[in-house]
């Protein structure tokens, strides 16, 4: 008797673990880590928010809902003179010609800070847009950066990217490219 019990637990654990393996992924959220090592002066709520704002971008990106992902980006968005209108066509663009993308982020230092009298948010990160271009079928990197600062604002309640704090020149230094995307 406990033979059998022991053997129908063990056929049922087997069957468990194919059903497991063989499931569909679950859909994906945005990767963002803040590891140990960071520098976080905002508090706990604020970077849950930040966190949830990527998140919500991500979701926005599996399901190819350009609207959806336009809601990262604020009313005034500037990022070295590209506006709102202009990371809108480049994210078309993005999602003609790749399927499959997902992002991963990187938060290192967190940080707010008081400009004219509204609250933002200044976040390091390092991170990747990957997908699979959909012409060649190969996996390709479609943007990365490095220590790239995210200045954000809270707008109609939620964390949104608003650009460069300003004073940027007006040719990026050597080797280093704008990355309005994130």
């Amino acid at each position: 008797m406990r033979k059998r019990f022991w053997r129908g637990l063990g056929l049922v654990v087997l069957v468990m673990s194919g059903v497991t393996l063989c499931r569909p992924p679950t859909p994906t959220v945005a990767k963002v880590e803040v590891p140990p090592y960071a520098t976080v002066t905002a508090d706990e709520t604020t970077v849950k928010e930040i966190i949830a704002a990527f998140d919500r971008a991500e979701q926005a990106i599996q399901a190819r809902d350009l609207d959806g992902l336009m809601t990262l980006y604020s009313k005034r968005y500037n990022y070295h003179k590209l506006r709102k209108s202009d990371a809108r066509r480049l994210w078309e663009e993005i999602l003609e010609y790749h399927h499959k993308l997902h992002s991963t982020h990187l938060f290192t230092d967190i940080k707010t800070t008081q400009v004219d009298g509204e609250t933002r948010a200044e976040v390091k990160c390092t991170g990747a847009l990957w997908g699979v271009a959909s012409e060649t079928g190969e996996k390709v990197t479609v943007d990365s950066w490095f220590e790239e600062v995210h200045y954000l604002v809270k707008e109609d309640g939620a964390w949104r990217i608003i650009g460069n704090a300003g004073g940027a020149p007006e040719m990026p230094r050597f080797g280093h490219a704008p990355h309005p995307l994130f």
